[in-house]
């Protein structure tokens, strides 16, 4: 079983992905929680990604281990999967640092 999809679910990968211009501070990234119909983002490694429609994201949480609207680099390192499920999911911007 992977990150984003049930285990039911086989995505087609795509091969790369561009990443928009938009850029996010972490105040701005908190906004995208997932919660009362936001939008859900996380950032990973710098990018920021749209995991709204990700079925194992539903409600902007995952798995009652990882909430939206954060940078989750460092949690994420640990994960049982690969980065590649980054490729199943738009890219929506970058993180920046705050005050930038």
């Amino acid at each position: 079983m992977n990150w984003f999809d049930p285990p039911e679910v086989a995505p087609v990968v795509r091969e790369e992905q561009p990443v928009s211009d938009r850029e996010f501070t972490e105040m701005e990234l908190r906004q995208y929680n997932g919660e009362r119909g936001r939008r859900a983002y996380i950032a990973y490694m710098g990018i920021v990604y749209d995991v709204t429609d990700a079925p194992n994201w539903r409600g902007g949480m995952h798995r009652d281990l990882h909430y939206s609207g954060l940078d989750l680099t460092r949690s994420l390192r640990k994960a049982p999967h690969s980065e590649s499920v980054f490729q199943r999911v738009p890219a929506v911007g970058r993180l920046i640092e705050d005050g930038r």
